[in-house]
């Protein structure tokens, strides 16, 4: 082997890589001290006899990456002797060439490759081993070869679970394929009730670089025939998922959509809308869908006010927060922490402190457990406008029920 042969190595280069990939062809695995004792050779000449060796030919092209690999670590080690950043540049352009060529994982898969992942779908019960098959032809990259597997699942009658679906929508999102993305949504909704928020938005992501809704609102008819379980409740999450991928004007297109179909907007819908709107910062457009609303017979909850004095507070609308209050008493809705925060600090930034306060203390006496936030808003309202001692009065109540409040630490999203 090459860690018998130093002297060899260093009298004759030529001699010395035909030793080197003798003993490649007929060792699965070398020391690194073989590679190590290759460092000393030039790049410039290193490069033109791992060009050889990349088309070497091997029983097994991963023995190939991986002594590419460790070659390369081996002259990472022994870098400072080369000098200048010229060698370092075109080190790296050279050998990630040498390695993407030598990786099977990016090749793009023969129809061999697909029929061998096909076959161990078909002959295991492992679940794990399934989803490895499929992970293992998504890292290719090829949107062809995924609509070859489908296919083939196809004629096989070979149902996936909605794990292994995932994976699979995942890669045709990325590469904003819409009818493979389609396709497998669709599998995903019939194999599962309660799919994650991840397929959805996974889903919507395969429509990013297209305006044209056509196949869209063609899948959107489908759900709204019944096609599907629920299909209020998936309508209703692909609208949120189109939100939240930042295309809004395609959850509005569908929302918009529902309205004509059979299957037509309920509360969670139009509490959704309001919010895409308010974010938007399209105020008007979100009093019309509230009008709009009503208009339908569909009576706002707590979550749908909450909504609207939020964004009313945050854009000044301080007229239309006091509006909602009353009408919400006058429909006995039992107002919230979230709802007190909204109008407290709209009373407090419109200098209305006297409402404020006595907001702040029906809030207590209706044992809703206050947040150190509406203390601080409080505080600071009160500091601006030169009330100093209601100020420091608070500020002392603050700081003596501090265990008691609602902090940071309830705030905190839960991890998905």
């Amino acid at each position: 082997m090459l860690t018998t042969s130093r002297t060899l190595w260093s009298s004759n280069r030529k001699q010395s890589i035909t030793f080197l990939i003798y003993s490649l062809g007929t060792h699965s695995i070398l020391p690194r001290n073989s590679y190590h004792q290759c460092r000393g050779l030039h790049l410039r000449r290193s490069f033109g006899f791992w060009k050889k060796f990349d088309g070497f030919e091997s029983n097994s092209c991963i023995f190939r990456h991986n002594s590419i690999n460790i070659y390369v670590a081996s002259l990472l080690g022994g870098f400072q002797i080369l000098g200048g950043f010229a060698v370092l540049s075109s080190f790296k352009s050279s050998v990630k060439s040498i390695v993407t060529q030598s990786c099977p994982d990016k090749a793009e898969p023969t129809n061999e490759f697909v029929n061998q992942v096909v076959c161990t779908i078909e002959n295991t019960s492992s679940i794990r081993e399934i989803r490895n098959e499929i992970g293992r032809l998504c890292r290719c990259e090829s949107v062809s070869a995924i609509a070859n597997l489908l296919k083939l699942l196809h004629i096989k009658q070979i149902v996936l679970k909605s794990d292994a679906l995932e994976i699979l929508l995942t890669a045709t999102s990325k590469h904003n394929n819409i009818e493979l993305s389609l396709q497998i949504f669709k599998d995903l909704l019939t194999s599962s009730e309660c799919l994650s928020s991840r397929s959805y938005c996974n889903f919507a992501k395969a429509f990013t670089n297209t305006d044209d809704c056509e196949l869209l609102l063609n899948f959107i008819t489908e759900v709204a025939n019944g096609v599907f379980h629920n299909n209020v409740l998936i309508l209703n999450r692909i609208i949120f998922s189109f939100a939240e991928t930042r295309q809004i004007k395609k959850a509005l297109h569908i929302f918009e959509y529902m309205k004509i179909l059979k299957c037509k907007p309920d509360l969670f819908t139009y509490n959704t809308i309001l919010g895409i709107l308010g974010r938007a910062g399209q105020l008007d457009e979100m009093l019309l869908e509230f009008a709009s609303m009503k208009e339908a017979n569909i009576i706002p909850d707590i979550v749908t006010y909450n909504t609207l004095l939020n964004f009313m507070q945050k854009f000044g609308r301080f007229d239309l927060c006091l509006a909602f209050m009353r009408e919400m008493d006058g429909k006995g809705l039992v107002l919230d922490l979230r709802t007190y925060t909204t109008l407290i600090e709209s009373f407090g930034r419109s200098g209305r402190m006297e409402e404020a306060l006595k907001l702040f203390d029906a809030m207590k006496q209706g044992n809703v457990r206050p947040s150190v936030y509406i203390y601080r808003s409080l505080i600071n309202n009160l500091k601006k406008m030169g009330k100093l001692e209601t100020a420091n009065s608070l500020l002392n109540e603050m700081n003596c029920s501090l265990p008691n409040l609602i902090g940071p630490k309830d705030f905190k999203r839960k991890s998905r």
